[in-house]
Parts: structure tokens; C-alpha cells; sequence
């Protein structure tokens, strides 16, 4: 019994190490594979936003002939891009969504970084429940605003909870499987060393019992 302790000991204390490798290798991969798909989810509504931005500013093209002022869809109902328009000073101006019957509104602190950075990209909560990747643009000329275009991030958070349960089941077989390996591998030492007719450290065979 007190054999079978310390070998587990042993074997423990040998295993240690490679367990915090595991750890922490299973999360580094977690976290890149995770930010892959959040950052990605922001692609096509950097190009949106830019691109609408882009028109207004220029006069090539009127808030209310790229966002109705009456949207008709539920933003929650919807995982298409959806875009909306705002003023100078945050009012919507037209939006393809609503948000609870009503144009979404957005923060102020979200417009202001927009305006300073030129754009500001973020995950937006308006209700429980409902998350969206938005990316908002800043726009100048004679009646300066803000463009939103923003997509659900519905799909993303169930490859993250898929991605969630196969990082952590990848890490638990590795730390079982490592621990078996180093266990046994410990068990072997012992028996091997125990056996009669081992050479001892000045090179003479131990006398048998």
C-alpha cells in the first residue's frame, strides 16, 4: 500500500509539469481559434460601413435612399447585416432594423470613439440575450454622421460553445492519457530496479536472495 502511494506520488510529481504545458497550450489555441472567429465576424460590415460612409460623405448618395426611415424587421429576428444612419449628434436617421418597434440608439461613448478613431469597432449588447458585431463609422462633409452596420453574432457564439467543449475535452483525454503514460512508465523504473542481479554503482551484480 505504501509502495502503491509512493509510486503514485512519484508519478504525480513527474506529470505536474506536463499538465500545466497542456493547460496552457489548450488555452492559447482557444483563445486564437476564438478570436479568429470573433474578429472575422466584423469583415463584412467594415466594408459596409466604409462603403456607405464613404457615398454620404461624397454626395453620392442620401441617408434615405440607403436606410429606410420606417424598417419593418426585428433586429433580433434577423441574422442578415443590417445598417443604420445616424446625425452629428446620435439621432437616427433611417435604419434597415428596429430594435424593440423603434430605430436603434446607440451609446455616446460608441459615436465619440468612432469620431476620434474614424471608426470604432465593438460588440454590441442592447437587450439580453441579442449581441451583434457592429462596426460604426464616422462621416464629414456638410451634415457629418455616423453609419452602424452590424450583423448577430448567433452563429459565432455556438461555434465558440462547440470550440468551447472540444478544446476542454482535447485537454482532459491528454492530461488522463499523459498521466497513464507517466504512471506506468514510473512503475516499470520501480519493478526494473527492484529485480535481483541489477548492477550496483561500482559495477558489481547485487547478490541474490
Amino acid at each position: 500500500m505504501q509502495n502503491s502511494k509512493s509510486l503514485l506520488v512519484e508519478a504525480f510529481e513527474a506529470w505536474l509539469p506536463m499538465a500545466v504545458a497542456i493547460v496552457v497550450l489548450s488555452g492559447l489555441v482557444y483563445v486564437a481559434v476564438q478570436q479568429n472567429y470573433r474578429l472575422s465576424a466584423n469583415d463584412p460590415q467594415v466594408q459596409i460601413a466604409e462603403d456607405v460612409a464613404s457615398a454620404i460623405a461624397s454626395n453620392k448618395a442620401a441617408p434615405e435612399s440607403i436606410v429606410p426611415a420606417d424598417p419593418t424587421v426585428e433586429v433580433t429576428q434577423s441574422l442578415s447585416a443590417f445598417v443604420a444612419v445616424y446625425s452629428a449628434t446620435g439621432t437616427p436617421i433611417g435604419s434597415s432594423v428596429l430594435l424593440d418597434g423603434k430605430l436603434p440608439v446607440l451609446p455616446a461613448g460608441v459615436l465619440e470613439t468612432a469620431k476620434t478613431r474614424g471608426e470604432n469597432r465593438l460588440t454590441w449588447q442592447p437587450k439580453s440575450g441579442a449581441r451583434f458585431a457592429v462596426v460604426v463609422a464616422y462621416f464629414g462633409g456638410k451634415e457629418p454622421g455616423y453609419v452602424l452596420a452590424g450583423r448577430s453574432l448567433k452563429e459565432v457564439e455556438m461555434r465558440e460553445g462547440q470550440l468551447t467543449v472540444m478544446s476542454a475535452a482535447a485537454a482532459a483525454l491528454a492530461l488522463v492519457l499523459t498521466f497513464i503514460t507517466v504512471f506506468f512508465l514510473a512503475k516499470r523504473k520501480t519493478q526494473t530496479s527492484g529485480k535481483p542481479g541489477q548492477t550496483e554503482a561500482g559495477g558489481r551484480p547485487q547478490a541474490g536472495t
